[in-house]
């Protein structure tokens, strides 16, 4: 017996004409909405650092720029000290990807195929944390960076105050482990007849059909610190990043520069994505292997 899968509308009313007239035109409309309202603040941005602070404020506002001109860009570059802001934040960016996938990886496949003794319940009290809300953590890591247990050192304005805190992230834990999970013992057994060690193995068998979800993890990683605002704020002063530096400068600059200097620091998230969307929607979609 065929099996059918319910739909919103019947393969019989698509089958007709008007039926497919209207599915088409409802699809067109719901498409058409949901680019202008993703697109519509991209554009905006971009194209108000074309205008003048005159016609940008104007209204009703206007849909291109009248006169375009490139002098907010190459005044808010400038102002903002944009190539140092971006030098910043990649290297912190770039440092907190390397720690996190290291530990994450290390973690994950410890969880999920080494089987340590109370690991459910190491696996459980990481899960737990993802419910305490990120403002509630600030303090308790600002008190610790300031004097680091143990060794007693104040890592304030220094790289490594961005870059350990990202390692404790349960959340790629869990989307590592769940990968791992779905990976088949038999290649792991098969790997230990052939004298591979767990690190030979982790490194020969198990990360290299991983890359997917590593593709996902290393872009949630790359994006959390891109965006971070209050801990860049509080812990690296006198070495902001671009969110810190744009919202510095944004009481002294004009409304258009300040739009050009927005627009600039989106650009690498946004080529990021655009690069690299095939290896993030294979990575969500993946937790299965054939056979």
């Amino acid at each position: 017996m065929a099996s059918t899968t319910r739909t919103l509308i019947s393969p019989v009313q698509l089958a007709r004409p008007r039926g497919r007239r209207t599915y088409r035109a409802v699809l067109a409309l719901v498409l058409a909405g949901a680019t202008v309202s993703f697109l519509g603040p991209l554009y905006w941005m971009a194209t108000g650092g074309f205008k003048s602070s005159q016609e940008l404020v104007r209204t009703p506002p206007t849909l291109f720029p009248s006169h375009p001109s490139f002098q907010a860009f190459t005044e808010a570059w400038s102002r903002l000290g944009m190539a140092q802001l971006l030098l910043n934040t990649a290297v912190y960016a770039g440092g907190a990807l390397l720690f996190q996938l290291i530990f994450c990886v290390a973690a994950a496949y410890s969880l999920s195929k080494l089987r340590p003794v109370l690991g459910n319940v190491i696996l459980g009290m990481m899960l737990a944390s993802m419910m305490i809300p990120a403002a509630a953590l600030v303090i308790p890591q600002y008190l610790t960076v300031l004097d680091l247990p143990l060794v007693h050192w104040n890592l304030q304005d220094t790289p490594w105050v961005i870059w350990l805190p990202t390692v404790a992230n349960a959340f790629n834990v869990f989307l590592l482990k769940r990968f791992f999970d779905s990976i088949p013992d038999e290649l792991l057994d098969a790997a230990a007849i052939d004298g591979a060690g767990p690190l030979r193995t982790l490194w020969s068998v198990v990360l290299p059909i991983s890359r997917p979800i590593l593709g996902v993890v290393s872009i949630f990683g790359l994006v959390a610190v891109w965006k971070d605002f209050l801990w860049p704020l509080i812990t690296v002063p006198s070495h902001e990043t671009l969110n810190v530096g744009v919202n510095t400068a944004a009481t002294s600059m004009p409304q258009n520069s300040l739009i050009a200097g927005l627009f600039l620091a989106s650009i690498p998230t946004i080529a990021l994505f655009l690069v690299f969307q095939r290896n993030i929607m294979a990575g969500l979609t993946a937790g299965s292997l054939k056979g």
